[in-house]
């Protein structure tokens, strides 16, 4: 039985052999932490950026969407709180030379005392059986006591050190704990320091008339200095939300996992501008329905979490991360904030203009608060893949590698194969696809035996393989393949399209959604 980052390993490399995504520049020898998405990865993130998009544009008659621009004016991140303090605190081992992010080193050092704990209440659930009482077993084992006093002293001691920004005993504590290096084994460390995350570059003709600018670490920001003329020119009422889907750059000193953190990826946002006090109800509105979206995909509920921040953004009043279950541990894929008015407020300030809302109920102006929706399309991509990857032993040995994909993500919906390329079943399997391809992303496929063609379908995750054989000919009927179960159907041809039809459409995930 294969381990979990042995899978993980296997499930990257099956990303790149099937067209899902690339390193990127390879044929130089990639760039760090950069990622291309092949043919079959742009149409699985398309599918996924439609599926938000139309959740939140579609289903909320007070949601619009923008497409705001990557280069802004450098103020904008000035007021923003970027430029001063959009940093993390790194440490060096002077051994191994590596890099690590010393926040990271410590919850990692948590999870350790987690994974303990866990070890020993499950020992002693199998011991005990129905009987087993684990709040009692947590209070009464010495063993496991001591694990808990340990972690929630090493919790406290971070989350402190975390909120009141104190370097030094971030280091202290990196050291106390006797964390090593994972490369040089030894505790050889730096000081810690902060690092700014924003990536510069120069706009102008002239080395005397450049503007120093940045690429934006984040799409937020463009939805906040656009606030007043969607408001106006949409003639937008309170509450209302602004959503938008578009690249961000962060100068990460940590990327790792393949493309759970990148230098350079892709956010789907939506600012929800409220009245002030009303931010907690919202907030737990919009907590709910995220989990909701994510839930309907069917990827299995148990593998989501929410996860309340230990420390808040500068901005924020509460923030709450929707986590997914990795094959390296719970990770978010969604960030929920709560924003304040900060934003608009800073903006007000660092600009001179008037940032507010007149509303015509209270028959008062005032700057509205705001609810966050954040989340990463190349994670939730990662999140999908990783659930969809599987290794099957089939009857009689064999194996197959099926992506079980939700069918209104998949890449391809179905594909059309002719049983030989010969006696007019070609030219039949083409009149399948030109009946299906304007409605369907389509493949055709006639080389190699059925079963090799069906194991090349199965790979990139394709829900449905369409047999043209001799007897089509004669009843229009064709013999549809599932890919889950591998069974078979023979139906005719005029019930394709509805049959594929019921199975990609988003509204039936709209539905679930809204219940």
């Amino acid at each position: 039985m294969a381990t979990q980052e042995e899978t993980f390993k296997k499930m990257v490399a099956h990303c790149k052999e099937y067209g899902f995504v690339f390193p990127s520049s390879e044929i130089y020898d990639g760039l760090g932490a950069v990622y291309d998405y092949g043919q079959n990865g742009v149409e699985l993130k398309n599918n996924i950026k439609r599926y938000w998009w139309d959740s939140m544009t579609l289903l909320h008659e007070n949601i619009v969407g923008i497409d705001a621009s990557i280069f802004m004016h450098p103020t904008v991140w000035k007021a923003s709180g970027h430029v001063d303090a959009f940093n993390d605190p790194l440490i060096d081992n002077k051994d191994s030379k590596k890099r690590y992010r010393a926040d990271v080193l410590i919850e990692d050092q948590i999870a350790k005392y987690d994974e303990k704990i866990d070890k020993e209440v499950e020992k002693a659930r199998k011991r005990f059986g129905d009987s087993f009482n684990e709040e009692l077993f947590k209070q009464t084992n010495e063993r496991v006591h001591e694990h808990i006093v340990k972690r929630d002293a090493l919790h406290d001691r971070y989350k402190a050190a975390m909120n009141a920004n104190d370097l030094n005993e971030l280091k202290q504590i990196i050291l106390d704990e006797e964390i090593v290096c994972p490369i040089s084994g030894t505790r050889n460390w730096t000081d810690v320091r902060q690092f700014n995350l924003m990536f510069q570059t120069e706009m102008g003709s002239t080395a005397d008339g450049a503007m120093k600018i940045y690429l934006r670490p984040e799409t937020a920001q463009g939805i906040f200095v656009n606030y007043l003329n969607v408001q106006k020119t949409g003639r937008m009422k309170i509450p209302f939300g602004i959503a938008q889907i578009g690249k961000a750059f962060r100068n990460e000193i940590v990327a790792r996992q393949f493309v759970f953190r990148m230098r350079e990826f892709e956010q789907m946002e939506m600012q929800f501008f409220i009245k002030p006090g009303t931010e907690m109800e919202w907030f737990k509105h919009w907590k709910e329905f995220r989990l909701k979206w994510h839930k309907a995909l069917g990827l299995g509920d148990e593998k989501y979490r929410y996860h309340d921040h230990e420390k808040l953004a500068h901005y924020a009043n509460a923030a709450t991360d929707i986590e997914f279950l990795m094959p390296f541990g719970f990770k978010e894929v969604e960030g929920i904030h709560s924003r304040t008015n900060f934003d608009l407020s800073q903006h007000a300030q660092y600009s001179g203009k008037k940032i507010e809302y007149f509303d015509p109920e209270l028959n008062e102006s005032y700057t509205p608060y705001v609810i966050e929706t954040s989340i990463g399309v190349d994670r939730m991509f990662l999140s999908i893949m990783c659930a969809a990857y599987k290794e099957e032993q089939l009857e009689g040995g064999d194996t197959r590698v099926v992506l079980n994909l939700p069918p209104v993500l998949a890449p391809v919906k179905a594909c059309v194969m002719p049983l030989v390329k010969k006696d007019g079943l070609p030219e039949k399997a083409r009149e399948v696809m030109d009946m299906l391809k304007f409605d369907f992303k389509t493949n055709y496929d006639e080389k190699d035996s059925i079963g090799k063609r069906y194991r090349r379908q199965d790979a990139i995750g394709t829900p449905f393989c369409i047999t043209i054989d001799h007897d089509t000919l004669n009843d229009n009927c064709v013999t549809v393949r599932y890919r889950d179960t591998m069974a078979q159907d023979r139906i005719n041809i005029n019930d394709l399209h509805a049959l594929i039809a019921k199975a990609v459409d988003m509204k039936q995930l709209y539905k679930k959604i809204m219940e």
